[in-house]
């Protein structure tokens, strides 16, 4: 029997839960459960990650966008609020971009409409390069750690290695073919400019991987936007400030739905 790729619990309206690079649904786990009591939350493994790792053919945010409608479409959604944390995020904005019918609203969380900087590309080529040579566990024990606020660290070590366990059990043409697709994902500020639905955006105030200028950037773009910056937080609120990231999530739905 495979493993699911899937997760979808509790009744009402839908949230759908993107995750990041080198991660899978089970970011979402106990984040999600809360939720449950109101709406219905459905997790996705996104193609090369998690459970996900039957052979891909393109790890681009618009082949990825594609895949999720297609589960979507299996699982009888119409319409939803869409929540992609960091390259969940991307894809989140290569959906809207395709099938903004289907959404009520769009969160990024930690993520951005922004493509890469030229440093961040040849960043993105050196990661690949590291990830060929020495391999996905060794990049692992760089790669998570930063990702959280240094002052949260010790006390989230539970957490990270969590984080740590999923990346390694990422195939590395998945981490190497996730990369290269997020090196070439396109500008898509033009969709927040465009959106006819709300958009909550919630930045971490010590995030390196999207920092604070462009943060700024973006997130007056939209006509309708809800916009939480969290100080002592990197770019993993869901662990660092779950209690005010998942009551963002809740506002924001409430909000638009009633």
């Amino acid at each position: 029997m495979p493993h699911a790729t899937y997760t979808d619990a509790g009744s009402g309206d839908t949230l759908v839960f993107l995750h990041g690079f080198a991660e899978s649904k089970q970011l979402w786990t106990d984040f999600k459960k809360p939720l449950q009591n109101k709406f219905r939350t459905i997790a996705l493994d996104l193609p090369g990650f998690g459970n996900n790792t039957a052979a891909v053919a393109n790890y681009s945010m618009d082949a990825m966008a594609d895949y999720v409608k297609q589960q979507l479409d299996n699982l009888g959604v119409k319409k939803c609020i869409l929540i992609g944390h960091s390259m969940g995020g991307y894809v989140s904005m290569a959906f809207a971009e395709k099938y903004s019918s289907m959404l009520h609203g769009l969160c990024l969380f930690h993520s951005s409409a922004l493509p890469d900087t030229d440093e961040k590309k040849d960043n993105r080529n050196k990661t690949i390069e590291f990830v060929e040579k020495h391999g996905v566990e060794k990049f692992m024990q760089s790669f998570v750690e930063p990702l959280f606020f240094a002052d949260n660290r010790e006390k989230l070590r539970s957490k990270i290695d969590l984080m740590k366990k999923i990346g390694t059990a990422t195939p590395k043409e998945s981490i190497v073919g996730g990369l290269a697709a997020m090196r070439d994902r396109p500008d898509r500020t033009e969709v927040l400019k465009k959106a006819n639905y709300p958009v909550l955006f919630i930045f971490g105030k010590e995030d390196g991987a999207v920092p604070m200028d462009k943060a700024l950037e973006q997130c007056h773009l939209p006509d309708n936007s809800m916009v939480y910056f969290l100080g002592q937080t990197g770019h993993m609120g869901m662990f660092e400030r779950t209690y005010e990231t998942r009551k963002a999530i809740e506002k924001f739905t409430e909000t638009i739905l009633g």
